[in-house]
């Protein structure tokens, strides 16, 4: 199943994160999720100005956010013709990341795993109560 997950992952170089955990955190989620299909993910980490820009483009509110997915589905599975199943995007805004893992009392690398698991939730369809 590994070669059948594609994990894109794009950086902005101040940051360092784990992309082996990124790509792990995607991995178990579609497993637990029984997603077996060739599968597409991309994962962006960006900074607190990217954050705020995508935030009041997509979202019309001018604020910085922990995260945002982009589901290319939306919940419904889609088939292009490479029978790959691009799910969306997901971006995680760093800066947020530390903050909250401060606040929380967790490490960088866990926080960054529990956003990564909620987003690919958004992405698989399985929305959170408001």
């Amino acid at each position: 199943m590994e070669n059948s997950i594609n994990v894109l992952i794009f950086v902005e170089s101040r940051y360092k994160v784990n992309r082996k955990r990124i790509r792990s955190a995607v991995g178990s989620t579609l497993s637990k999720e029984g997603v077996k299909s060739p599968v597409e993910v991309s994962v962006a980490v960006v900074g607190d100005r990217k954050m705020r820009e995508l935030s009041l483009k997509y979202k019309g509110e001018d604020k910085t956010r922990n995260i945002l997915t982009f589901s290319l589905s939306d919940g419904a599975s889609s088939r292009p013709p490479t029978d790959k199943l691009r799910l969306g995007d997901i971006v995680i805004s760093y800066p947020k990341v530390i903050e909250e893992a401060a606040r929380d009392e967790m490490l960088v690398d866990d926080k960054i795993d529990q956003l990564i698991v909620h987003g690919m939730g958004h992405l698989l369809g399985l929305h959170h109560e408001e």
